[in-house]
Order: C-alpha cells, then sequence, then structure tokens
C-alpha cells in the first residue's frame, strides 16, 4: 500500500481528520574496506563516491519503509512534518545512521 508523506504540516488537497502519531524510522550502515579505499582516491582526484552515494541511498530507502510500515500499523495513511537525519556513529565515524520522523494522519 502506497502512503502519502510530505516534508509540510498539511497534505495540500486534502483534508486531515485524524492524528494516529509520531512514527519513525531509522536504519544504521557500516563501510567496508573498499568502500574506503575507493573513497580516498576520490578525495585524491575529485569527482563522486558512487558507492557510498548507494549505500547511504539504501538507508534512506530502509528508514523511510520502516517508517511507512509504523504509520500504517497506527491505521495512518499519510505522514507529515517529514524529516530526515544523518550522522555519523560507532568507532572512528565508520557507521551512518539514517533517521526519519514524522506524523501519521488519516487524511480525506
Amino acid at each position: 500500500m502506497t502512503i502519502l508523506m510530505t516534508t509540510t504540516d498539511l497534505v495540500q488537497g486534502k483534508e486531515i481528520y485524524e492524528y494516529k502519531g509520531i512514527v519513525s524510522g531509522q536504519a544504521i550502515v557500516g563501510a567496508h574496506i573498499v568502500k574506503d579505499i575507493f573513497a580516498s582516491f576520490r578525495d585524491v582526484f575529485g569527482g563522486r563516491s558512487k558507492s557510498y552515494e548507494s549505500t547511504i541511498q539504501s538507508a534512506r530507502e530502509d528508514a523511510i519503509e520502516d517508517m511507512m510500515q509504523s504509520a500504517l500499523s497506527l491505521g495512518g495513511d499519510a505522514i507529515v512534518g517529514v524529516d530526515m537525519e544523518y550522522q555519523a556513529i560507532g568507532k572512528s565515524n565508520s557507521m551512518l545512521m539514517v533517521s526519519v520522523t514524522g506524523t501519521a494522519v488519516k487524511v480525506r
């Protein structure tokens, strides 16, 4: 099931008639030596690190999917006020945490 998501506090063209609660999703991913080596080459020669970008995108999608499942379990059909945060964590900041939050609502 598709759920509407927006960073704003309303869904344009819809009326929010019930607030279901705050929902969130998190994903934590670690980098590994191969990505680190290729990223270090990018640091020297310039350019984008596709391997890191792919890892971040995957983590973001996982966190959003978790948040959507939480909203659905509360009976929501939309999420408003979506916020995404990224943070390096772990020993030597070797892991990345993606956290998303929002408010599950019912719309009509």
